[in-house]
């Protein structure tokens, strides 16, 4: 259902996903190799990834108040 959703929204306007998750590690929510190869193109095709670098706020803070 989530390649449907993303295949027909690509093809009308921009989609933006935000993850803490780097993309090797995508494989822990999409199992299917097969499933996983096919949104990772169509999320990469023509577009733009940008990586922050940056450690997510929520984990920042909760080590802050350890």
């Amino acid at each position: 259902m989530m390649f449907q959703v993303l295949t027909e929204r690509e093809e009308k306007n921009s989609v933006a996903i935000a993850s803490n998750e780097s993309f090797g590690g995508w494989t822990k929510t999409f199992t299917d190799p097969r499933l996983f190869a096919a949104i990772v193109d169509h999320l990469t095709f023509n577009g733009t990834i940008i990586e922050t670098g940056t450690e997510p706020y929520r984990l920042a803070r909760a080590k802050a108040r350890q």
